[in-house]
């Protein structure tokens, strides 16, 4: 049974959420503060975390960034805000995806499992190993070694990746890349969500991410991965 901390302050929210996840077959923990928060992540390392943005305390993008070095599951970040500043910070911590207040259930789920999926917990995977220059992919694993040595991605880092390295030295689409990678239902092109994920994937494969030489941009068109030794 998968493990699923929902760092809520609204206890009554809280417990429904819980209950609805407890029916189907999640095991789920309750932290109701913020400055307790990064200690209960890191000492459960819980499969997923259902973490909202306003809590007493540390609110959910700083315990967001402090965990996410250190925590390899999925982050969904509540907000009853719906503004889009709320994303692109999220984002720029390490969120992998966002749901808007008042939380339906189903969609909780089904975002929750589709995530799991991604970061290997239910999926059977595959032997497969993709290879872009010194970048190898290994898809089961859902890990990237660069030069031999492991790079620590996120969900979505990861998704966008192998998108595109499955059409090496080809251009990508923005649409593209989201049809494949993207879950928000209310996501807008013009939020640049996106091209945020690829600002920090350059930041980790890139000698020098001003110049990129690896994930290249094809301006107004999308994106390419090139075959960068």
């Amino acid at each position: 049974m998968q493990t699923v901390l929902l760092v809520e302050d609204d206890l009554k929210l809280a417990k429904i959420m819980r209950a609805f996840l407890q029916e189907n077959d999640f095991r789920v923990e309750i932290e109701g503060h913020g400055d307790r928060a990064v200690d209960r992540i890191l000492g459960i390392q819980p499969d997923a975390v259902v973490l909202d943005i306003n809590l007493p305390g540390s609110n959910g993008f700083t315990i967001c960034r402090q965990v996410r070095p250190y925590y390899q599951g999925a982050i969904l970040i509540l907000t009853a805000r719906n503004e889009e500043l709320d994303e692109v910070l999220g984002l720029e911590v390490g969120a992998d995806d966002f749901l808007s207040k008042p939380v339906r259930p189903m969609a909780l789920v089904t975002r929750l499992k589709l995530h799991l999926r991604r970061y290997g917990n239910n999926a059977q995977g595959t032997q497969e190993v993709l290879e872009v220059g010194d970048l190898v992919i290994h898809l089961e694993s859902r890990l990237l070694e660069l030069h031999g040595k492991p790079i620590k991605l996120t969900n979505a880092e990861f998704d966008i990746l192998v998108v595109l390295a499955r059409n090496k030295n080809k251009l990508t689409s923005r649409e593209e890349l989201f049809n494949r990678v993207h879950t928000s239902e209310s996501y807008d092109f013009g939020d640049r969500s996106i091209d945020m994920h690829v600002l920090r994937l350059r930041r980790k494969i890139e000698t020098d991410p001003k110049n990129p030489l690896r994930l290249q941009s094809v301006y107004g068109d999308g994106y390419m991965l090139s075959e960068y030794l």
